[in-house]
């Protein structure tokens, strides 16, 4: 089968690479460690986990999927989704409460939830493991993922990573409800989804 874009595109983009720490469980996503020890994700997998996720993601209301990234290079990606598919972004800071107190202002009931990283979105993904809502996560080697449903291996600190994986993602649900035809992409590319570089202050 074909992927979803070219393998090229995915290691331009450093999909595919991973961090030099390795989790029990992603290790099953791996087919390879460089010299400098960082570990290298099979395109395969991550292509298989994007159509899976798409398919899954698709069968859900937009507007009951919420989207969160607390990562600074989420941020746009993650809004960029929401904008296209119709789903909420809930980026920078995930405020206590948000998916589990009613009472809250800025309570939010969603009936799935993606996240671009179980660490840096843990309060997204403990609130929603507890109200029972599905959680869909792209995940590195190095994260733990004991309360994700459905594990997508990426590189999810990559700038570049992280705006091509949001755009594969936005046009293959698109696709699977028929808003776009099934060849036919976005009327933007990935650079379109992708963060502004942060200048590191010194």
């Amino acid at each position: 089968m074909e992927t979803l874009v070219p393998v090229d595109l995915y290691k331009k983009m450093g999909v595919i690479i991973g961090t030099q720490i390795c989790t029990k469980y992603m290790k099953r996503f791996t087919y390879k460690i460089l010299p400098e020890g960082f570990y290298l994700l099979d395109v395969g997998k991550i292509d298989e986990r994007l159509r899976i996720a798409a398919k899954f993601l698709s069968s859900f209301n937009p507007e009951k999927m919420v989207v969160v990234s607390v990562r600074v290079y989420g941020q746009k990606p993650a809004q960029m989704m929401c904008k296209y598919v119709g789903c909420k972004p809930v980026i920078g800071r995930v405020i206590p409460g948000t998916f589990t107190n009613p009472r809250l202002e800025f309570y939010i009931e969603p009936e799935v939830v993606l996240v671009t990283d179980p660490r840096a979105d843990r309060q997204a993904v403990v609130e929603a493991s507890r109200v029972g809502v599905p959680i869909v996560a792209f995940a590195d080697t190095d994260n733990k993922v004991d309360m994700i449903d459905l594990v997508i291996p990426a590189n999810n600190r990559g700038r570049k990573s992280l705006a091509l994986l949001y755009w594969i993602l936005t046009r293959e649900i698109l696709r699977n409800r028929n808003i776009l035809p099934p060849n036919e992409d976005l009327d933007v590319g990935p650079e379109a989804f992708m963060a502004v570089k942060v200048v590191e202050q010194v």
